[in-house]
């Protein structure tokens, strides 16, 4: 659409509706590539400390779907066992106290391929009886793993 328009001299001149549309469409396509280009060339890694504490979470997650095959993932090779031990274990401690829940993952200590942080567990039966303890873990492969058992 064209809407007439007059000059300093009083001779009408047009101007297209259009362009404050295409002034902010152009804005959103601009504002649009840097969002891609940021996701495409961030790194999307988490660090360190927040991998060791995904891996005490996903190992008892594991434990709770009483998935031997993700228990493995975060555990490391000295701590696998057997899945007949590891689950009999996980249900023998339901039995006993309830379902193991991870409340938080403080003061992660890196060291190289090694790190130790202090897991605060709670089971079902006594949510309020939070249990702190000094975990240990190591990078294997491409991730780090649980190299502790937590409470049972």
């Amino acid at each position: 659409m064209v809407t007439p328009v007059g000059d300093d001299d009083g001779a009408p001149r047009e101007i297209s509706t259009a362009a404050p549309f295409m002034i902010g469409l152009t804005i959103f396509v601009l504002v649009v590539i840097a969002i891609w280009l940021l996701n495409f060339f961030g790194d999307d890694t988490p660090p360190p400390d927040q991998q060791v504490a995904r891996a005490a979470v996903g190992q008892n997650d594991a434990l709770q779907r009483q998935s031997y095959a993700d228990f493995r993932d975060y555990t490391c090779a000295g701590q696998h066992g057997t899945e007949q031990d590891v689950l009999a274990a996980q249900r023998d401690s339901v039995g006993k106290h309830g379902e193991r829940y991870v409340d938080d993952v403080t003061d992660v200590a890196i060291d190289g391929d090694r790190a130790t942080a202090k897991v605060v567990y709670h089971f079902d039966n006594a949510a309020d009886d939070k249990k702190t303890v000094e975990m240990r873990f190591v990078r294997e492969g491409d991730g780090w793993k649980v190299c502790s058992q937590g409470p049972r």
